[in-house]
């Protein structure tokens, strides 16, 4: 059946919402990932009704059967976005479609139902506002929002559900790395690999994460903030981080990052910095670029830096690579020039400080 583009919300609010007074000071500091809101957004799916019970209501823990899809076939998807606080009091979302679109690449990948993109933005736009309390006006901060689908049907059979719970939370953030993190060290992973031709590594799912786990472990062993993927064909090309896409910068004022070829997760902040390149007249190229090229570039001078984008920690310089032969620095091993210009021009436009000729923001006034 066609599932309707809207479905009528209805708004349940927590009866025991927490004190403004605590709010207050669990904002002083959020860190990443651990302050979450009061309240979450549901939308039930099933064959015979598509998307219907849509609310707005309390966040609470979940009642799933042990025999629930999702805790046996991982028949799950998410996203991650932000909402901001502007200077004016208003609250901007950045790119929100995108995210809605590549929901549902993901849901198609994962044989799971579409979700109309108003539908995704309202139920957005309907939990930021309840609670826009929630947005840390410290700094850096912002209001991470974790839109998500899981297999609810109780089974056991490996087939796509027949039910399904779409969610959202938000959880209130400062930075990514703790002390802004000036630039990170990576380890090259040798041993795992992320995706493979043919597989989910263009889908936002939950298994991309959890392969990715031992690696990142073997990469904070070895003394480095985070792992990088080679190809799992070859296992020469640079692919992209644990969660994050990377870009190299040239001695030419040239820009590269691999290209999206159905292992790498087509990241809505690495479209932006492409975006962002283009407009400012750079030549930037979407092509394969080796591990023994990083290294020969990085040694020679012609790669002056790189950087890892993403969603949660935006642009981070990286500093150093580091794989079982050795360790080299990219450039001086901190910030350089381009990146740091590419993040102040991309959280200007976030926040509402910068002219958004692409009309990038969402704002919810």
């Amino acid at each position: 059946m066609h599932a309707p583009t809207t479905v009528p919300f209805r708004f349940d609010p927590s009866a025991t919402p927490v004190d403004a007074s605590e709010r207050a000071a669990r904002l002083v500091d959020p860190g990443f990932g651990r302050v979450f809101t009061d309240h979450m957004a549901l939308i039930r799916w099933d064959d015979a009704q598509g998307w219907h019970d849509a609310q707005i209501t309390a966040r609470k823990p979940l009642t799933l059967d042990p025999a629930a899809a999702v805790l046996h076939y991982a028949q799950e998807i998410f996203e991650g976005m932000k909402a901001y606080s502007l200077e004016d009091g208003g609250i901007g979302l950045f790119r929100p479609e995108m995210n809605a679109r590549r929901f549902n690449d993901s849901a198609r990948r994962m044989a799971m139902p579409e979700l109309p993109e108003a539908l995704f933005l309202e139920s957005i736009e309907r939990l930021v506002q309840a609670d826009r309390d929630w947005i840390p006006t410290m700094e850096g901060g912002s209001l991470y929002l974790r839109p998500f689908m899981i297999a609810s049907e109780v089974f056991l059979g490996v087939k796509p559900s027949s039910e399904y719970l779409y969610m959202v939370i938000a959880s209130s953030v400062g930075a990514y790395f703790k002390g802004g993190a000036p630039a990170v060290s990576i380890w090259v992973s040798q041993g795992y690999t992320r995706a493979a031709p043919g597989g989910t590594g263009a889908a936002k799912c939950g298994g991309n994460y959890a392969a990715s786990l031992l690696a990142q472990k073997e990469a904070i062993a070895q003394g480095c903030d985070q792992v990088v993927f080679l190809d799992a064909a070859e296992r020469k090309w640079v692919e992209e981080l644990g969660g994050m896409n990377v870009f190299f910068v040239f001695d030419d004022g040239s820009l590269a990052t691999p290209p999206l070829s159905g292992t790498i997760l087509p990241g809505i902040t690495r479209d932006s910095v492409l975006t962002l390149a283009r407009d400012a007249g750079l030549t930037v190229r979407e092509e394969p670029y080796s591990l023994d090229q990083w290294r020969a570039d990085a040694q020679s001078g012609r790669l002056v830096e790189a950087f890892a984008c993403g969603t949660a920690a935006v642009v981070t310089p990286i500093g150093s690579v580091a794989e079982p032969a050795g360790r080299f620095t990219i450039g001086s091993g901190g910030p350089g020039q381009l990146t740091t210009k590419l993040r102040e021009q991309l959280v200007a436009i976030q926040r509402g400080h910068a002219a958004d000729p692409h009309q990038w923001l969402r704002r919810l006034d």
